[in-house]
């Protein structure tokens, strides 16, 4: 033959001709691995159509008779993702 061995194997991988197996596209040869999500992220933050984020703020559950009501109604409301903060929450978080 005119190819080498290495050639010879790239062609019939790219081509998706192997002997004795299916055809395979070039789709399912070049496959990139899953991205993992960032676990803390995934339990604080949802994501929302707009393409920001919403959290809960924290120290609402516990302690708070020494707490002022308007500060328990302010921990009570929901906090969203703003500036770059959203894009490090993109990364974060990529499937949403």
């Amino acid at each position: 033959m005119f190819f080498s061995t290495s050639a010879t194997s790239l062609l019939n991988a790219v081509s998706g001709f192997r002997s004795g197996s299916r055809s395979l596209t070039t789709s399912s040869v070049l496959w990139y691995p899953k991205l993992k999500s960032h676990s803390g992220t995934k339990k604080r933050w949802r994501s929302l159509p707009n393409g920001l984020f919403k959290r809960g703020k924290a120290g609402h559950s516990h302690l708070n008779t020494s707490k002022s009501p308007a500060r328990k109604n302010r921990l009570s409301q929901t906090a969203y993702s703003e500036g770059r903060q959203t894009v490090n929450l993109k990364k974060l978080l990529p499937y949403g």
